[in-house]
């Protein structure tokens, strides 16, 4: 049985906390609701969000963070035994509740391949294959997902921020490597896409993973403000082509633009670039993200706050 509703109104977030819908209004709305047990709203998000995929592969993977998900998820199928919708967001909350401990990894494998059939064309059956295959499967497991998401969707922003991490993480006891895979790839995959995508940014996100790989391993300090990592001549001109794009395309409406918009905040603060951090900081507003602030160990809110009172000269 789905759990109960809670008692009265739902809890607000803390404005301190994470809340990773970012500024998607609706999605909250949809989250709120199911937290309630009304399911309906997220079923009519989901139809309006239609095959925007990467819109949709946010939109599914926050609604499954929620413990309740799963059951009320499960409740839709009862009642729409055919509905591709549903059969996706169980297999995402189910995949949440094995990357918390609380499934079988091959239970939430099998949710995600049997929602992907019921979708040819949907990539985010596969992103939430991926995403468990991220934490928990060996390399070639990771790279097969990655490859059956990108055939749906060859530029999914999700898909290639979680490859870029996992390939970072390679040869950790190797040190610092100019040419290490993660940065290729990166490369590879900001070349390879339209002029406006926003895998332009994934040069820097690959920066970022590093940093906290060899931060991890003891080959940079703990504080990336404190590192050269940001400093020498690859780093400045990542960073610099990477700002350059934003300014030329910013994308008020991606998805997960604010994601893109931390990571390069939080780049720019570590090179000394206080007042390009600034423009940043601006456009994050109140929704910043966990990642990469909390990198390699740290509490991410206060180190936001902070590093946004120096750029803004609010401290």
């Amino acid at each position: 049985m789905p759990p109960p509703p809670p008692l009265g109104r739902a809890r607000r977030r803390a404005a301190t906390a994470f809340d990773a819908a970012l500024d998607d209004a609706e999605l909250g709305a949809a989250r709120s609701a199911l937290g309630q047990g009304r399911w309906q709203p997220v079923r009519a998000l989901l139809a309006r969000t239609g095959d925007d995929w990467d819109r949709r592969g946010h939109r599914v993977t926050v609604l499954a963070q929620e413990s309740y998900t799963a059951a009320w998820a499960r409740e839709w199928l009862l009642a729409e035994p055919d509905s591709a919708d549903a059969a996706v967001l169980l297999a995402a909350a189910q995949v949440a509740r094995a990357l918390r401990g609380k499934e079988k990894p091959d239970r939430a494998r099998e949710s995600c391949r049997s929602a992907a059939a019921l979708a040819p064309a949907d990539p985010t059956p596969l992103l939430g294959l991926l995403m468990l295959e991220r934490a928990l499967g060996p390399q070639d497991a990771v790279v097969r997902a990655f490859e059956q998401v990108r055939a749906r969707h060859p530029d999914h922003h999700h898909a290639h921020h979680l490859l870029v991490a996992r390939l970072a993480e390679r040869r950790a006891d190797a040190g610092p490597d100019p040419l290490h895979e993660a940065y290729d790839f990166a490369s590879w995959a900001a070349e390879q896409a339209p002029a406006d995508s926003p895998l332009a940014i994934l040069p820097v996100v690959a920066h970022a993973e590093r940093y906290r790989v060899l931060a991890g391993a003891g080959f940079e300090p703990a504080d990336p403000a404190a590192s050269g990592h940001w400093t020498g001549r690859r780093a400045r001109q990542v960073m610099k082509a990477a700002f350059d794009w934003w300014l030329e395309w910013e994308h008020e409406g991606h998805p997960r633009r604010l994601v893109d918009l931390n990571y390069l905040a939080h780049a720019k603060v570590c090179e000394g670039r206080g007042a390009e951090a600034a423009a940043l900081f601006h456009r994050i507003g109140d929704h910043p993200t966990p990642q990469p602030w909390s990198y390699p160990d740290r509490d991410p809110y206060p180190v936001f706050r902070a590093a946004r009172d120096r750029a803004l000269g609010t401290g």
